[in-house]
C-alpha cells in the first residue's frame, strides 16, 4: 500500500535528490507546503511572507516509513530553526505534513528518540498536511537536470 508525505529539511534540490533514492520510495517531487498564499510561486516564497516550507512530496510503500524517516533525519540538521546551512529563511525549515496517524506518531517518535540523543532541541515542525502546490518544472529533479550536487 502506497502513502504520500511531505518532507521539508532545507532546500528542496537536495532533499528530493537524497529522498528518491530510499528504498520503498515510488515518486518524488518538489513544492511549497504549509502557508497560507494559495499557489506561491518560488519567487513569493523566496521573498518570505507566505508561510510555506520548500518540501519535498514523496510516495512511498508504506511499510518504508522508518527507513524514510531516517534518511530524512540523517540529511540535514533538524534542530536549526529557519535555515539549513547558508539556506536562510522559514521556507527552509525543518518540517513533516504527515497524511495520517500513524506518519504522526512515527515522526513524534523519531523526535522524541533524538531529543534523547542530543543536547540541541529538534525544532522539527510536525503538522497535519493541509496545503501544497507543485514548484515550477524547473525545480523538479534539479540536481540532475543541472548536473549539481547540494551541501549534503
Amino acid at each position: 500500500m502506497s502513502s504520500v508525505i511531505y518532507l521539508g529539511a532545507g532546500c528542496f534540490w537536495g532533499v528530493q535528490e537524497k529522498l528518491k533514492l530510499v528504498p520503498g520510495v515510488l515518486e518524488t517531487e518538489v513544492g511549497y507546503s504549509g502557508g497560507k498564499t494559495q499557489d506561491p510561486t518560488y519567487e513569493e516564497v523566496c521573498r518570505g511572507g507566505t508561510g510555506h516550507a520548500e518540501v519535498c512530496k514523496v510516495t512511498f510503500e508504506a511499510q518504508h516509513l522508518d527507513q524514510l524517516l531516517d534518511v530524512f533525519f540523517e540529511i540535514h540538521d533538524p534542530t536549526q530553526l529557519n535555515r539549513q546551512g547558508m539556506d536562510i529563511g522559514d521556507q527552509y525549515r525543518s518540517a513533516i505534513f504527515v497524511t495520517n496517524p500513524e506518519q504522526k506518531k512515527k515522526a513524534k517518535e523519531w523526535i522524541e528518540k533524538l531529543n534523547s540523543r542530543h543536547d540541541n532541541q529538534v525544532v522539527t515542525q510536525l503538522e497535519d498536511f493541509s496545503t501544497y502546490t507543485k514548484a515550477e518544472d524547473y525545480h523538479q529533479d534539479y540536481v540532475q537536470k543541472k548536473d549539481r550536487s547540494c551541501a549534503f
